[in-house]
């Protein structure tokens, strides 16, 4: 006998026996149908259908009747064989999601669900924890962002490789992702770039301790608030506050958001063909991202923004690694392992011994500057890629830190030298008659006419 036909024997004889309490006014129909867990109109049908045809009367109609409603057994087949080929490494909602773009699958996600539950290819989850008190989100998008990376075998074939992602704390919108052989500050700079570039500057980015967010004295103590990375340099210029993290619990949204990457995005990128690097990071912006957010992405508790459109784009030549150099004899600049040549300027004749700074971009481009002057670009290879000359009259103060003979004087390697005669050329030679002193005379006749 089936727990079903149990059940419906039970309700029977507590229906009659709470029948006969009612007929004996012990129990008024109001208190039996509470104790059946009916309303009052279902008990008074039941009392009908029990005087009219007994016990045959209480029967369920719906035993043994097939549901008009019911899932038709091809279809359930047909998913389940999907499952076993395809797709036995997803989850049930993102298999399910597989099933409406790629197959045409019309039945819903519960139907699915109890299906592959009742075939013993899923296991039913775990029940949940005791429920804790999330951090309330923030109003607004731009006031707060995450940004993390995750170490992954992402692509099939290829090893483990850091994925970045900058994303929203107010939607969980995801507004950027890259993935790179190995996290670090050129990476957080690209990250922060795409996010900047499209949606403007924003108010707090909230990331771990890495050592290229951060500088922390002594290992597992707070950050210090004197010495900045180069990533805390540059958000510092942009106003961007910085927030460390000092638990996973405390970045709970990125780790969550981690989780489904790590559950779907390998399988996603297997499934699109993809098996490099470049493709997986072009696929990424054109495809996965929008599916993502669309998915995943909440709307946010105001209307409105709070990012503000950079104008002037500061935020290019503050998101990249800026150090001082001094040139050397020969008006090179020593830049990770190689010698940067400068070429000619009309600043000055030559650099030697100037202090100049060098921005290194996240694509590996490096820039001098001397003052707000750009004096060279070089690719990341060493090669110069086009001389930016500063306009004429554009001076500065160092051209006159001391007079033309003294620099005359300086001793110049032959690239200087040669600077030097380029701007000889035209110069009107003094007369010898102001560059001479008079000699004194011996003669008394002499020295008696003066």
């Amino acid at each position: 006998m089936g727990t079903a036909s149990i059940h419906e024997g039970v309700r029977r004889m507590r229906f009659s026996s709470l029948l006969e309490r009612t007929e004996a006014k012990e129990l008024t129909q109001e208190a039996a149908s509470e104790v059946l867990g009916i309303s009052v109109r279902t008990f008074q049908r039941w009392a009908e259908r029990y005087e009219a045809e007994g016990d045959d009367g209480l029967v369920d109609l719906r035993m043994g009747r097939r549901s008009p409603r019911r899932a038709a057994e091809e279809e359930l087949e047909r998913m389940l064989g999907l499952f076993r080929d395809k797709y036995a490494d997803f989850t049930v909602k993102h298999f399910h999601e597989q099933l409406q773009k790629r197959h045409g699958y019309m039945l819903g996600y519960t139907v699915t669900e109890l299906a592959l539950h009742a075939a013993g290819l899923v296991r039913k989850a775990p029940k949940g924890s005791a429920h804790r008190k999330r951090r309330p989100r923030r109003p607004l998008p731009g006031m707060l962002l995450h940004q993390d990376g995750s170490r992954h075998i992402w692509i099939e074939g290829l090893p483990a490789m850091d994925v970045i992602v900058p994303m929203d704390d107010a939607t969980s919108e995801i507004y950027s992702m890259l993935l790179v052989e190995e996290e670090g500050t050129a990476s957080t700079f690209q990250a922060l770039g795409e996010v900047i570039g499209e949606r403007g500057l924003f108010c707090a980015l909230y990331t771990d301790r890495g050592s290229h967010y951060f500088y922390t004295p002594k290992a597992g103590e707070r950050v210090s608030k004197t010495q900045q990375t180069q990533v805390g340099r540059a958000l510092s210029h942009l106003g961007i506050e910085h927030i460390a993290a000092y638990s996973p619990q405390a970045r709970g949204r990125s780790e969550r958001v981690f989780g489904t990457l790590q559950s779907r995005l390998p399988k996603e990128l297997r499934l699109a063909g993809i098996s490099t690097l470049e493709a997986a990071n072009v696929w990424l912006k054109a495809h996965y991202m929008a599916e993502h957010n669309a998915a995943f992405a909440i709307k946010a508790e105001q209307q409105g923004t709070a990012f503000v459109v950079d104008r002037h784009e500061t935020w290019r030549e503050a998101l990249c690694v800026i150090e001082e150099r001094t040139v050397g004899n020969d008006n090179t600049i020593a830049w990770s392992g190689r010698r940067l040549q400068l070429p000619e300027s009309r600043l000055r004749p030559h650099f030697v011994k100037a202090v100049v700074r060098m921005h290194e971009y996240p694509d590996g481009t490096v820039s001098v500057f001397l003052g707000p002057h750009r004096l060279a670009r070089f690719a990341a290879n060493g090669q110069q890629i086009s001389p930016d000359a500063p306009q004429p009259g554009s001076v500065l103060g160092a051209v006159k830190d001391k007079p033309l003979r003294a620099r005359k004087r300086a001793s110049l390697t032959a690239p200087a030298r040669a600077a030097v005669e380029i701007a000889r050329v035209g110069a009107e030679k003094r007369a010898s008659s102001r560059t001479k002193k008079p000699t004194r005379s011996t003669n008394p006749a002499a020295i008696a006419m003066a």
